[in-house]
């Protein structure tokens, strides 16, 4: 551990160090208490001092550690330090932002040296990473920490993913290109991706749910529920606003609909009834009654219902607002037959059944069974044209 001497009192290579994790609740949760975390790593007499109000570590010799997360990149602006762990940087919402703040404020000392540890995703911050003739690339398989597994655990996952494309960049750690015949690519999406002081006024935001076909609120490789964040801008263009998929039970995904539908102010849910039926409405309603709430119904495959909101990304008609590793991961493995593998795009349904209700018109009449509620005034009264 670079913050520790031979002694408890000595000091280290390294005394003013950044932990940053994808959220405030990744950095506590994992680096700093989980079972892998600083905490646990330390013998007693080692061990640094935690105030979780200060975001801080500190150390019997002195140094300090702190707490940064990348959903708010401006924590790193005006901190110095002389070492750095950056943990999962490739799910990190403002991953260039973040970065770039941490390599301003790393210039301490002899030898600033930072450490990521990540799944990895073929993002352009983490190919420049890898390009750096400065870096020191180690690699390690699931299999390779087998002894700290759940035999179960093991068997569930290789028997589902070995030999898969999510296989190889979960479990091998590889990092894939884009796949063939792909509605989305990694380029495309990065191209008219904005941060969140980029956002224009909204004229409408929605919340859409894909329901999963059974409940998986303990199954962690399961089929997820997917739950998207949309908007549609003043100036006539889509907007990704979130991404809240979660593997729960009917009512805890519901909570979480109705969290982000409060979050953001949203004003419609829609949800996707093939699968549950009334049900997801009456589960929504249970939790609030008076929530605006829209069914729609598929009738056509998940290929033909996402190629017009594919061509609104082509068009640079749509923006992530900042980045969601799992659902564009997903988006760039959609291919004619549905996602490379044997899981289900729940996060990317969700994204099109949201766009397709921001921007009704590029869907064909027929494609879509919708309720018999009218929306028409609901469009006009958002002034939404152009589309």
């Amino acid at each position: 551990m670079i913050a520790c001497g031979n002694t408890p009192l000595a000091a280290g290579s390294h005394k003013r160090i950044a932990l940053v994790a994808e959220t405030a609740a990744d950095a506590r949760d994992v680096l700093v208490e989980g079972d892998s975390g600083i905490l646990s790593v330390h013998p007693p007499d080692f061990r640094p001092n935690y105030e979780p109000s200060k975001r801080r570590l500190t150390w019997p010799n002195g140094a300090v550690a702190t707490l940064y997360n990348a959903v708010e990149p401006d924590q790193l602006r005006g901190p110095q330090h002389d070492a750095a762990w950056c943990d999962e940087l490739a799910k990190w919402r403002y991953a260039r932002e973040t970065w770039d703040m941490l390599q301003f404020g790393l210039r301490l000392g002899d030898d600033p040296r930072q450490v990521v540890t990540t799944t990895p995703r073929p993002i352009p911050l983490l190919k420049e990473i890898l390009a750096n003739p400065t870096t020191v690339v180690t690699k390690g398989s699931t299999l390779d920490n087998k002894a700290n597994l759940a035999a179960a655990f093991l068997r569930q996952i290789t028997a589902k993913y070995e030999g898969t494309r999510l296989g190889r960049q979960e479990l091998s750690a590889e990092i894939l290109d884009d796949a063939p015949d792909a509605l989305w690519t990694r380029a495309g999406l990065d191209r008219y991706r904005i941060t969140l002081a980029q956002l224009p006024p909204l004229a409408r935001i929605v919340v859409a749910i894909d329901p999963a076909a059974k409940t998986n609120e303990v199954q962690e490789f399961g089929a997820a529920t997917g739950i998207v964040v949309a908007a549609l801008g003043q100036d006539g263009r889509g907007y990704i606003l979130d991404d809240s998929t979660c593997r729960e039970s009917p009512h805890g995904w519901a909570r979480r609909a109705l969290a982000c539908r409060d979050r953001y102010d949203a004003d419609l849910i829609v949800g996707e009834v093939n699968n549950g039926g009334e049900m997801v409405e009456a589960v929504i309603r249970s939790a609030d009654p008076m929530v605006a709430f829209k069914a729609v119904t598929a009738s056509r495959g998940k290929w033909v219902r996402a190629e017009p909101i594919a061509a609104l990304y082509e068009q640079g008609r749509i923006s992530h607002v900042g980045t969601f590793a799992e659902l564009e991961d997903e988006m760039v493995m959609f291919g004619p037959n549905g996602l490379i593998g044997d899981t289900s795009p729940d996060r990317a349904d969700a994204l099109v059944w949201a766009l397709t209700e921001l921007f009704p018109r590029i869907i064909r009449a027929d494609e879509l069974e919708k309720d018999d509620d009218d929306w028409t005034a609901d469009y006009t009264r958002n002034n939404h044209t152009g589309y």
